[in-house]
């Protein structure tokens, strides 16, 4: 592994490196947040200590399939009643597309088009996997297992159980946006709450399927919302160690009905929320992931001095994040990668999926 399952030591106490369970946890988590220096002192030590000065990436291509949808999501602009579900030979296109630039990963996500079912999913993994079965599949929220299951009529694990078998090699944690239901209700009142979220995800770790872990934030949601949110995947890692990553989604909110509501976070206040998160999830989760496309080239870099030691993926698609309105491109090099690496004196890793080396 590039980065170590736990610290040989740590630079908190004992309380403190509960990071948030109970009000103690709580307590020291934001005494942290109001005091940035020490908060970017710790996280910057706690990153050194786990992963040194290595930062990690990974070649791959994202594919969105449709955005056809029935879910109301207040911060999503890809959602269409009416759009596009691209063709077999249009998905093939895109994978050889990125098999031609050395990707090793294909994440796999799409809207909740009506009547798609389980074997609907299961065709698009055995088209890609018979013609590339190098490529790691990295596909389907736990949103889109809960669809496809109840639209086919099975329960979540026989779903889970035919994915893994036509090539599913892991799955994003996304759907999870803030995991309090009060939260939920407000910017995704149709989606799945916190417990199915957390049955999914548990399902899939208990059948050999990890996960990446998510949060989006800088919304309605309040600083003790985020932290319950980082507690809850605390719990899940400390039972499963099913969760590969984590990832801060900053909110994208010019083209989404949250536009009039906020602003997003500004970029304090997004250093501040990666340096927190690796503070909060040690030693459990010790990759920490920027998304450079949500926030930037230069300030996802930045965040490599706030405790994050992973960059993502070249992409080389992202409609979600541009419909909502990025400003960012769609594709990074893995050379533009290393270059942001270097640049804040670290040592540039190519990674796999599941955060072996290349």
């Amino acid at each position: 592994m590039i980065c170590s399952q736990a610290a040989e030591r740590s630079v908190l106490s004992d309380s403190e490196a509960e990071g948030g369970h109970g009000q103690g946890g709580r307590e020291s988590l934001l005494a942290l947040w109001r005091e940035p220096l020490r908060l970017f002192r710790t996280a910057r030590q706690l990153c050194r200590e786990t992963c040194g000065d290595e930062v990690s990436f990974v070649v791959n291509r994202n594919i969105n399939f449709t955005n056809v949808c029935v879910g109301r999501c207040k911060f999503c602009a890809f959602r269409r009643v009416e759009g596009f579900r691209l063709t077999d030979q249009q998905i093939l296109d895109r994978v050889a597309s990125a098999d031609a630039l050395g990707a090793t990963e294909l994440c796999i996500q799409g809207g909740l088009a009506p009547g798609m079912v389980v074997e609907d999913y299961c065709h698009i993994l055995e088209l890609i996997s018979s013609d590339y079965p190098r490529i790691h599949l990295h596909a389907f929220s736990p949103m889109e297992v809960l669809h496809m299951a109840g639209n086919s009529g099975v329960e979540v694990a026989a779903a889970l159980l035919d994915l893994k078998a036509a090539g599913l090699g892991s799955m994003p944690g996304t759907a999870a946006e803030i995991l309090v239901d009060e939260v939920r209700r407000q910017i995704c009142p149709t989606k799945m709450n916190v417990a199915m979220w957390r049955e999914v995800i548990t399902t899939a770790h208990r059948l050999g399927i990890p996960t990446t872990s998510t949060m989006l934030y800088g919304h309605v949601e309040s600083f003790q919302d985020r932290l319950a949110h980082l507690e809850i995947l605390r719990e899940i890692q400390g039972q499963t160690r099913g969760i590969t990553e984590f990832i801060l989604l900053p909110l994208v909110p010019w083209r989404t009905e949250l536009a009039g509501v906020t602003r997003g976070p500004d970029l304090l206040e997004n250093l501040k929320m990666h340096a927190l998160a690796r503070v909060a999830l040690h030693p459990l989760i010790t990759n920490v992931q920027s998304s450079w496309v949500k926030l930037g080239r230069e300030a996802a870099g930045a965040t490599l001095e706030w405790g994050v030691n992973d960059l993502g993926g070249t992409l080389m698609e992202d409609h979600i994040s541009h419909s909502a309105g990025s400003t960012e491109s769609q594709y990074i090099s893995a050379d533009e990668l290393c270059e942001i690496i270097e640049r804040h004196g670290r040592v540039p890793v190519q990674r796999t999926t599941l955060y072996q080396r290349v």
